[in-house]
């Protein structure tokens, strides 16, 4: 069972026949994800890579039956974009756009609660490498090649730390069986929580590796629900070590403005929640593949 996307998760594009949402469609197509069309206003009653295009979410939800939608729309409309998926009755959406304003993002978060579409529609992101499922089916940005299918979760802000950890865990003989990238802006669609939450009900999910950085209080919000609720074992990520207060990293969301936040503070609150907390970027891999030995999982 694969969290989230399955191979027969139908999937839409939005922002289908621009350039990026073109060659990542390709992409998409090519790992095997059931794309069954795409949205491009203006452009609907037309075909792009031998697929259907539409003018709007609904129609292309009511037409094709999509459940899921990947979102390659500009900044300036990407929350709009956001809102229409979830109006049209789409499940599962992953918002790839980087650069979209907080209080567009603010909007995005009061409409889903103010119209309980949250209820009906998980969002990942924005600013995120996406989801895959290895062997499955794939909605992002990420090198399919690299994963293998395995018994791993992975959940991380940073897309190219999830990277990281998938080719190190493959070349160890361990594979994933979902990773969700959750998006570095400091509003987002679902939390680490939120995934874990996910991974805890996976009955093929037995390990889960965790990667965090500086900035909000999302890591913390895990530890406590991993010490209170996880009964897989977790390893976990801090990026941002010797970052100084007030120092912005890559993402919008990782800056240190509170207690809490810096990446020394996170571990600390990690380790005491019984998270084994990988000492480098260098060592996601072996660090995982010492736990699994621990608790006796088979990679």
């Amino acid at each position: 069972m694969a969290i989230l996307l399955t191979s027969e998760t139908p999937v839409i594009v939005q922002g289908f026949t621009g350039q990026i949402g073109t060659f990542h469609a390709k992409e998409m197509i090519e790992y095997g994800t059931r794309v069954v069309g795409g949205v491009t206003p203006g452009k609907g009653g037309t075909t792009h890579l031998e697929r259907p295009v539409f003018n709007t979410v609904k129609d292309a939800v009511q037409e094709t039956g999509a459940e899921a939608s990947i979102i390659f729309v500009p900044a300036p409309y990407a929350a709009d974009s956001i809102m229409e998926a979830a109006d049209a009755g789409i499940r599962y959406c992953v918002a790839i756009t980087d650069g979209i304003p907080a209080h567009d993002m603010i909007r995005v978060k009061r409409y889903m609660r103010r119209y309980r579409v949250e209820n009906r529609m998980r969002l990942t992101g924005p600013n995120c490498a996406g989801t895959i499922s290895p062997g499955q089916g794939m909605m992002g940005i990420m090198p399919g090649h690299i994963y293998m299918r395995g018994n791993v979760g992975i959940v991380g802000r940073s897309g190219t730390l999830g990277y990281e950890a998938a080719s190190q865990m493959k070349a160890l003989g361990i594979g994933v069986t979902t990773s969700v990238g959750i998006g570095g802006d400091p509003i987002n669609g679902s939390s680490f929580r939120d995934i874990l939450e996910l991974f805890e009900q996976d009955p093929e999910t037995k390990a889960v590796m965790m990667i965090g950085e500086i900035g909000g209080p999302q890591e913390a919000e895990a530890a406590q629900y991993v010490r209170d609720h996880m009964s897989k074992p977790v390893v976990a990520y801090i990026a941002g070590l010797t970052a100084p207060k007030g120092r912005r990293m890559g993402h919008a969301g990782a800056i240190i403005s509170a207690f809490g936040e810096s990446a020394a503070e996170k571990v600390e609150i990690l380790k005491e929640a019984g998270v084994t907390v990988a000492p480098s970027p260098a060592e996601l891999g072996v660090t995982m593949a010492r736990l699994l030995q621990q608790h006796g999982i088979a990679a």
